[in-house]
């Protein structure tokens, strides 16, 4: 059982231990193993902490995205890596109500930071479910980069500030921790233009037309002031271009689904199962861009493990799975689903464990 959260509504460890709830009915002799995934976003805390034993929880507590405090949490492996995520320290489910312009990654910076403090030797940083559009600057200034305007004073939170941008000076940036920094993408969007960080993902973020306009010129002053970064290198548009500020401090963006699968064994797991059910809120046409069912689907190919699928809704071709269940469908309805997504995913793990078994 290897599911991703079903975001805003479920953990992943909590679909997958649903789904194998509804399993062990109509199956009870198999052997069940629960292995939660995340691409990065929401959960991946929660994900790496499950497939790794001896992992801590690390509490620190920082400056949420609209300046309130915040308790969250860094992940501390036994080999010293520090994995900390944005979306517990600057998400979007921090926020009140959504502030496009002024939200900002101060807070993700601070847990950074801490676990520098700490001494870890390698960070990865999982950068989904950002609030905000401010390029990193937060989380920059937070390591020690100053963001100036032309009287040279510093510029304000988020995108907003960006706008008085003149001047980036990174030469006070925290050095990165020995075995480099690590970030999970789960999109490959740029910086600017048609398919970066504004124009998709601002709109989420709260953002009308006329401001999605001026979240562009804000990123674009970001760009110019930070000109060695290029704007169109895949993945720098993700989590409002702070996947852009993070490769200026000298971090390498990686697939989230891909690191995650290594952290926790994933290929190892599928090689010895004689089937794997993934899951995700929404299987839609970004989940073949990098997703987690996209790459549990890739490994059962190559392991020869029969794929299946649970997801909140289905909205594209899920033909290369040999079965599929919607939750939305189960439930009658897509508000009936999201108000008992574990319930219908227990349903969803015994009409699979069914259809698995009319196999033979």
């Amino acid at each position: 059982m290897a599911p991703d959260s079903f975001k805003g509504s479920s953990s992943a460890d909590a679909v997958a231990r649903a789904i194998a709830g509804g399993w062990a009915r109509a199956r009870p002799d198999d052997d069940l193993v629960l292995l939660p995934l995340a691409d990065g976003g929401e959960g991946t805390i929660d994900a790496v902490a499950a497939a790794v034993p001896g992992s801590q929880r690390m509490p620190v507590r920082v400056t949420g995205p609209d300046d309130a405090v915040v308790d969250a949490e860094w992940l501390l492996l036994p080999d010293g890596t520090g994995v900390v995520e944005l979306a517990n320290t600057s998400g979007l489910p921090l926020l009140a109500g959504l502030r496009p312009l002024d939200a900002h990654t101060r807070g993700f910076g601070q847990a950074v930071r801490a676990a520098l403090d700490h001494g870890v030797g390698r960070l990865v940083l999982a950068i989904g479910g950002s609030s905000s559009t401010d390029g990193g600057a937060g989380v920059l200034s937070e390591l020690g980069a100053r963001f100036l305007d032309a009287e040279g004073s510093p510029i304000a939170d988020g995108n907003r500030g960006l706008h008085d941008l003149v001047e980036a000076e990174l030469s006070g940036l925290r050095p990165l921790p020995p075995g480099g920094v690590t970030v999970l993408c789960d999109v490959t969007n740029p910086l600017l233009g048609e398919r970066g960080s504004a124009r998709v993902f601002g709109p989420q973020k709260g953002a009308s037309p006329d401001l999605v306009d001026e979240l562009e010129r804000g990123l674009a002053a970001l760009a110019s002031a930070l000109p060695a970064v290029p704007a169109d290198l895949p993945g720098v548009g993700a989590a409002g271009g702070v996947g852009f500020g993070l490769v200026a401090w000298g971090a390498v963006l990686v697939s989230g689904s891909d690191e995650i699968a290594l952290l926790s064994g994933l290929d190892a797991a599928i090689s010895a199962a004689d089937v794997v059910v993934t899951g995700e809120g929404s299987f839609d046409e970004q989940s073949a861009d990098g997703k987690v069912a996209s790459r549990v689907l890739s490994a059962a190919r190559a392991a020869s493990t029969v794929p299946m699928l649970v997801a909140g809704r289905i909205a594209a071709p899920s033909d290369d799975f040999a079965a599929v269940v919607s939750l939305t469908d189960l439930a009658g309805s897509r508000e009936r689903s999201l108000a008992h997504p574990l319930v219908y995913a227990e349903q969803a793990g015994a009409v699979l464990a069914v259809d698995f078994s009319r196999r033979g």
